[in-house]
């Protein structure tokens, strides 16, 4: 090596460290601890317009659905899949009883999301979504892209039980 390319080495700038990576920008591959369980990424869902994310975890044989949206504070719902059928998308109502508890609808909107691993909807595109929440704080989301129809029931998660524990 010559004196000129030690000198160069000297005074060149290190490599800066890879930035850490948050709850909203993780991905299938990356591991998240919720609630004192640890699940792996295989999915996600992005909806850019709202600054929102629904992952999907995996655990053993255990599959989750954490739903991220950055307000003014992030909101973090921990979600599980139900079986449940609507015919339409007209025919949402907006108070849904099941399992002796009943739901109002809270939220309604309708974006474009973009799909990365393995999600209930494999393409991205226009997806509409009903948030339901029940007297005792618990919830119901309804989602329909591509004429399917997916049911989850679930809770909200405090944010320091949502942690990254390794990214790739």
């Amino acid at each position: 090596m010559s004196l000129f390319k030690r000198v160069k080495n000297i005074f060149a700038k290190p490599e800066p460290p890879a930035p850490e990576k948050s709850i909203l920008t993780v991905g299938p591959g990356d591991v998240v601890e919720v609630s004192l369980v640890t699940y792996q990424i295989t999915g996600k869902a992005m909806n850019h317009s709202r600054k929102a994310a629904m992952l999907t975890l995996q655990d053993g044989n255990t599959i989750r659905y954490l739903y991220i949206e950055e307000r003014e504070r992030l909101v973090y719902q921990l979600f599980s899949a139900i079986d449940g059928r609507l015919e339409s998308v007209e025919e949402v109502p907006s108070t849904i009883e099941m399992d002796d508890v009943t739901y109002h609808l809270e939220e309604q909107y309708s974006g474009r999301v973009q799909v990365l691993g393995k999600t209930p909807f494999q393409s991205s595109g226009e997806q509409y979504v009903w948030h339901f929440q029940s007297d005792q704080r618990q919830l119901l989301r309804i989602e329909w892209q591509d004429g399917r129809f997916m049911l989850y029931e679930g809770e909200t998660v405090l944010p320091a039980d949502v942690q990254v524990l390794r990214g790739t």
